[in-house]
């Protein structure tokens, strides 16, 4: 049989332009039962983007249309501001992450109605702070939706309040607080423009930081007093588990990093020294809310026990080589003879109490808990010994230390006031004559004077439509509706080619998440105006 062969002829059939497919169809891609729309090029006008960008109108927490409660009224703080010796011009500075948002954050729960803070679980990294499921609980003065996502300080932010120092005595604190990262040493240069005087926040564990020294070299060139806060003292105890003896000598040991720090910079001396007997250190632990000095804390021993002592001289026998003797009841440079007996009066008086108080919370339970607490004369209610022992922790701490009056007390006696640093902030900042009547009214802080103000940050608003610009007022009196004087940084005198004229629509003390508005302000102040910004840059002098 012969095999039949098949030969497949060569398609040469013509198709079609219209019938040729070179792409598949979207139903091929997709599959059937998918609408696929075709969108023509000119059907979409070219003003309008392909792809929408995500827009926000609000970039940062604003709460300036119902301002939050307050331990005082607004018009108190605004009338104490008018008073040059009971404010404080205060910048707050360290190394990233040592807590100074945080120590901030005592002071403010102190004197604000925050129920976020109160009910927040206390932290300790930067990390957890991020995963808190609530971001009104921490951070007051991180305003920006990046600083809340990164977990760090972007910008400076003033925080202005009112608070009460160990007597009871009311004064009105601008605080700065700057960011600890390298990149924005800038921030910090314009704080420090602003304020008389600088508290460093130190991590007790960290100790002095590479931050640490760059703000405070950056406070001495510009001749402001120096502070010291130890903060993170709970690391110690809680991380560490350091003995109180230890603890102790880690304390004295980051005192001494920052006075030696202090004696590398030059023109310093022996007036700039920080020692908690001098009153210019305070502990603190801002993540569980208390912060205390040693005068402070005497104080709470003479009031509880009624100790015929003055509180400040007790406070002198709280550091340092001086020993306290059980038996003898007596305060000694040595150990005794028998010297098991004899104990270090910082330990004996303030470390071993908090030992115990940390000690008791965490590991009794809630009938012993309670009979110690009542001796102690916290009250808590049923519900507060069901919480969690972080919780219940901060609350009894911030029970036994209140608010933080030490604190206050620390920047009042160690920060002067606008009034008795004019004379310096001039003479460092002020390029114009020294003879003049402006200079003269700027020593003085004058309120009666030729208004300067020196412009030192602008604030974009919460939708970035305008800025702000946020000065110091050195002398006069700024209100709104007055017409002033722009002079930039390349003004001189003469030369009005970088000066411009506006006028002041409005004017507020700032803080950070709320605007007060006020009429005008005197010298000495912090005041934030809008509608003279137009012609500054960076910088200016109103």
């Amino acid at each position: 049989m012969a095999m039949e062969l098949r030969v497949e002829a060569p398609q040469t059939q013509i198709v079609l332009h219209e019938d040729k497919q070179y792409y598949p169809d979207a139903e091929d891609v997709f599959g059937p039962g998918v609408e696929a729309l075709v969108q023509e090029e000119d059907t979409q006008p070219l003003t309008e983007p392909i792809v929408a960008p995500i827009t926000e109108r609000k970039f940062q927490v604003d709460e300036s249309a119902q301002l939050p409660d307050t331990m005082y009224t607004k018009e108190f703080l605004v009338d104490l501001l008018g008073h040059p010796n009971m404010v404080r011009n205060i910048a707050l500075g360290g190394h990233l992450h040592h807590g100074k948002t945080a120590l901030l954050d005592v002071l403010v729960a102190a004197t604000h109605s925050w129920p976020e803070w109160d009910a927040a679980t206390p932290i300790a990294t930067p990390t957890t702070k991020m995963r808190q499921p609530n971001e009104r609980a921490f951070g007051y003065t991180d305003v920006h939706r990046l600083e809340r996502q990164r977990g760090i300080g972007l910008k400076s932010m003033p925080m202005s309040l009112v608070a009460q120092n160990t007597k009871g005595k009311s004064y009105a604190l601008n605080i700065m607080d700057t960011p600890g990262h390298a990149n924005f040493i800038d921030e910090v240069a314009a704080a420090l423009r602003l304020a008389d005087g600088v508290v460093v926040v130190v991590d007790a564990v960290e100790g002095v930081m590479s931050g640490t020294e760059r703000v405070i070299r950056a406070a001495v060139r510009e001749g402001l007093g120096i502070t010291l806060v130890i903060n993170k003292v709970d690391r110690l105890i809680l991380e560490l588990k350091l003995p109180p003896e230890d603890a102790y000598i880690k304390l004295k040991h980051t005192v001494e990093e920052v006075n030696n720090t202090i004696a590398t910079c030059p023109h310093t001396d022996a007036s700039m020294r920080v020692s908690p007997e001098l009153g210019n250190v305070c502990f603190a632990s801002a993540s569980f809310g208390w912060c205390f000095s040693l005068e402070s804390f005497a104080a709470r021993y003479v009031d509880t026990w009624q100790m015929p002592v003055a509180p400040k001289e007790l406070a002198r026998r709280l550091w340092g080589d001086v020993y306290y003797h059980a038996e003898r009841r007596t305060f000694m440079r040595r150990r005794a003879p028998d010297g098991k007996q004899a104990v270090r009066s910082f330990v004996h008086f303030v470390l071993e109490p908090l030992y115990k108080i940390f000690a008791q919370v965490v590991g009794e339970d809630e009938p012993q808990l309670r009979t110690t607490l009542n001796a102690l004369g916290i009250r808590l209610r049923k519900a507060d010994y069901a919480m969690n022992a972080r919780d219940l922790l901060r609350r009894v701490l911030c029970h036994f230390f209140g608010p933080p009056t030490g604190l206050v007390d620390m920047c009042v006696a160690h920060i002067k006031s606008p009034a008795a640093n004019a004379r310096a902030k001039t003479e460092h900042l002020y390029t114009g004559q020294m003879d003049g009547a402006t200079a003269v009214a700027m020593r003085t802080c004058d309120a009666d004077g030729p208004l300067v103000v020196s412009v030192a940050k602008q604030y974009p608003s919460s939708d970035a439509s305008q800025f702000y610009v946020l000065g110091r007022i050195f002398s006069g009196h700024i209100s709104v509706g007055q017409k002033v004087r722009v002079l930039g940084e390349a003004y001189a005198p003469g030369d009005d080619e970088d000066m411009a004229l506006a006028t002041v629509s409005d004017a507020w003390v700032y803080c950070s998440r709320y605007r007060i508005p006020v009429s005008g302000l005197g010298a000495g102040s912090w005041v934030l105006l809008s509608g003279v910004d137009a012609s500054i840059a960076k910088t200016a002098t109103i």
